[in-house]
């Protein structure tokens, strides 16, 4: 009689335990995804309501160069699952994308939730079993995997375990942070979940915070400058909130800023609030004689600042500036803005931190509990929006799972 297939246990049914458990059922083995939510997905939907970014197009330095300091480590893993190969993975699924005008990739549908049936629907032709309402709780005393279950605490032995189960950001679609000192228990270093694509929060008074709270400012460059002196500057637009600022070009910036702050207390974010007027020009149109007309009515209609502009312009700028063309213009050209704190990581769209790379293997297997691999967002590593996020938890998914396949044969080999 035929051996039974091994049995490997995948913890998350977010991408990249999805991801995994594909690789290992088509590898033939029996595999088992565990989520403790009602439903697989939930984060990835979420992400997808406002027009599923699956990837980017950008070319492969630009785009490996979004992983920062962990682009080294990620690169391979990447390159060997590259957005190339996410296209014609989501193609094969039934599912056409085309790429924006910013060069993201999306759907043609724009939705998540066409690819993820369509998905799921594979897995389970695959013979892939989804327990949904199953959170993992760590570790028994004989190293079965425990759980709590619907009808109460069960209890799992498997030949080889994928860990999936997200960072700290959006507790409610399940990424909570929970696992994080179960694996501090196991001798795993793991470094701390900080909040990551995130607003911040500034100190505004009362009258600015009751008139602006809400209103997008558009058309902005936002330059950041950290301790060593390195400048990020990026075009976009934010909103302001009634704590400070969010938004794309916030979250652009957010990782020095986040860094910056947890070493000074505060960091200070810098607007150009007229990126198509030169200084000199500002310069020019300020010092114009105003005549008769209020301050107000002479910035907006010599320089275009008005509305939300023009009150960052007030809350962020001396009283005394007003009454020196030069100060004014140099304000309009370069408005420090001082942040006090990132908003609180449930809040963020993802998080950074997580299972040190230097606690695993090449394989992605966790050194210290051989037979047990992590992948996804509870790695430490981070990435801006832009589809950046996503590609990574598929390609550390996919990188995992063949780690899987590899030890599993290398314990099966005849000493």
């Amino acid at each position: 009689m035929a051996d039974a297939p091994r049995r490997v246990a995948v913890i998350g049914g977010g991408p990249a335990g999805l991801m995994a458990a594909e690789v290992l059922s088509q590898a033939g083995l029996r595999v088992d995804v565990y989520e403790a939510m009602p439903s697989v997905g939930r984060k990835f939907l979420m992400a997808g309501k406002g027009g599923m970014n699956i990837t980017h197009s950008e070319p492969r330095e630009s785009f490996l160069g979004r992983y920062a300091a962990r682009q080294d480590v990620l690169s391979p893993l990447i390159d060997a699952f590259d957005p190339a190969a996410l296209r014609s993975w989501i193609h094969a699924l039934g599912i056409d994308t085309f790429v924006g005008s910013s060069g993201r990739v999306f759907p043609t549908d724009m939705k998540a939730a066409p690819l993820l049936r369509a998905w799921l629907h594979r897995l389970r032709e695959a013979g892939v079993a989804i327990h949904v309402r199953h959170r993992w709780l760590g570790w028994a005393a004989d190293r079965s995997l425990r759980f709590a279950a619907p009808d109460g605490e069960q209890h799992l032995q498997a030949d080889a375990v994928v860990l999936a189960l997200g960072g700290g950001s959006w507790a409610r679609l399940g990424s909570d942070g929970a696992w994080v000192p179960w694996l501090q228990a196991q001798g795993v270093a793991v470094a701390p979940l900080q909040p990551a694509n995130c607003g911040f929060d500034a100190a505004w008074s009362e009258h600015f915070r009751g008139r602006f709270a809400g209103e997008p400012v558009k058309a902005v460059v936002a330059q950041f400058t950290d301790a060593q002196g390195r400048s990020r500057q990026r075009q976009g637009e934010f909103v302001v909130s009634e704590s400070g600022l969010e938004g794309s070009l916030i979250y652009a910036l957010s990782a020095p800023i986040r860094d910056a702050i947890a070493a000074h207390g505060s960091a200070t974010l810098v607007l150009d609030l007229a990126p198509g007027k030169s200084l000199d020009r500002v310069r020019a149109e300020v010092a114009h004689p105003r005549g008769s007309r209020s301050m107000a009515s002479h910035l907006q209609s010599r320089v275009g600042i008005a509305g939300v502009k023009a009150g960052l312009l007030r809350e962020c700028s001396p009283r005394e500036t007003y009454d020196d063309p030069e100060a004014l213009a140099r304000a309009i050209k370069a408005l420090p803005v001082r942040l006090i704190a990132p908003r609180p990581i449930d809040e963020a769209i993802s998080s950074a931190g997580g299972v040190r790379f230097e606690a695993l293997d090449s394989r992605l297997m966790i050194k210290a509990l051989p037979g047990v691999f992590c992948a996804g967002e509870m790695l430490d590593w981070e990435a801006p929006t832009g589809g950046y996020l996503l590609t990574a938890c598929f390609a550390t998914g996919r990188a995992a799972a063949q780690g899987v396949l590899a030890w599993l044969d290398a314990s099966a080999a005849p000493d």
